[in-house]
């Protein structure tokens, strides 16, 4: 699928080549004297390295850029992960202590339920011992 997809650098490098190619083939095919033609090959290298010259640093500043927004793009993520696990943390921090207020408060009421039941108890079992001894007097 790779081999399929339209790669810039493999058209850029091609029409870096085929200009080359295009550029000597103009220059063969002209009649030119010698010196001329010496002349014309190294206007067109001159050319051809100015324009390399101006690629490469096309391809910097697109470089940099690229990496710039690479880094702000990557420093937002991080900050809003940090928000949203800090959110998260104090959520469940929130709800953990909601249901440990709600546990303590149940169990409070529980051994308040529970201490009135004993008193209650105690107060049954003073009451048969009184009665066991108003029986034991009376007979």
């Amino acid at each position: 699928m790779a081999d399929n997809q339209f790669n810039s650098k493999d058209f850029i490098l091609g029409t870096f080549i085929g200009a080359a190619v295009g550029a000597l083939t103009a220059l063969l095919m002209t009649p030119k004297t010698g010196k001329e033609f010496r002349d014309d090959i190294n206007t067109g290298a001159n050319q051809v390295k100015k324009k390399a010259y101006d690629w490469k640093e096309v391809a910097q500043e697109k470089g940099t850029n690229w990496k710039d927004k690479a880094y702000t793009t990557g420093s937002d993520l991080k900050k809003k992960a940090m928000e949203s696990t800090s959110q998260v943390t104090k959520t469940a921090a929130e709800k953990t202590k909601d249901v440990t207020q709600g546990v303590q408060s149940k169990l409070k009421e529980k051994r308040k339920k529970e201490d009135e039941a004993l008193e209650k108890a105690e107060n049954v079992a003073e009451a048969m011992e009184e009665a066991a001894e108003e029986l034991e007097k009376k007979n």
